[in-house]
């Protein structure tokens, strides 16, 4: 497939927007950093990245506004991806000092890492099961390796558990509903494994599964 979707990363000053756009660019997007509402207006889909804590996150993205554009993006089906903390932020509320809404996009809350007497924050490589067959984990082999570096994991409380991973006990790491989903991990950090994942990302803003 030649063509090249446009994928606009959201900039609210916390991420790790130039290692996502270059993963983005290597896979054959066009991947622009923006906050700029008629860059994400023009973008096929959208990346929600995050490093850092989830209501300083929240507070950002509400002065830059970009919770409204995200919504309104959402109501016209064009593809959102959450990485690491933007996973987070798609859900409800977390617990994260003492606790923000998030964007409501997603059901379910964020709590603490269920570590079991380990090292927080989760650093490191793990594998991750698919619960489900989903869109973003075309190819992708039961078992896959990915990048985790958090403290806090999503709870969801709807259909969207897609994969798990396990340290201490097991956690959702991607879940997605719609046009919308999220990851813990780094696919961007995460090798063959999570280029794989944003290429079907990219493909999945081209329309390829509609």
């Amino acid at each position: 497939m030649g063509a090249a979707p446009s994928i606009a990363i959201l900039d609210y000053g916390m991420g790790n927007l130039r290692s996502v756009e270059k993963a983005l660019e290597k896979v054959g997007a066009r991947a622009t950093v923006t906050a700029d509402e008629a860059e994400i207006g023009r973008a096929d889909g959208l990346v929600l990245p995050g490093v850092g804590a989830f209501p300083k996150a929240m507070e950002r993205i509400h002065e830059l506004e970009l919770d409204r554009m995200l919504r309104k993006a959402v109501e016209v089906g064009k593809p959102v991806l959450g990485i690491c903390l933007g996973l987070q932020l798609l859900f409800e509320s977390s617990v994260e000092q003492g606790g923000a809404e998030g964007l409501g996009l997603l059901e379910g809350d964020v709590v603490q890492v269920p570590a079991g007497g380990r090292k927080v924050p989760h650093i490191g490589w793990a594998e991750v099961s698919w619960e489900k067959p989903d869109r973003l984990t075309d190819g992708l082999r039961p078992g896959e390796p990915f990048y985790f570096v958090h403290s806090f994991v999503v709870q969801p409380t709807g259909s969207e558990l897609i994969g798990t991973a396990s340290y201490g006990s097991r956690f959702a790491c991607v879940a997605g509903k719609d046009r919308v989903w999220g990851v813990q991990f780094h696919p961007e950090k995460s090798s063959a494994a999570g280029l794989r994942m944003l290429t079907n990302f990219k493909e999945i803003c081209l329309g390829a599964d509609s």
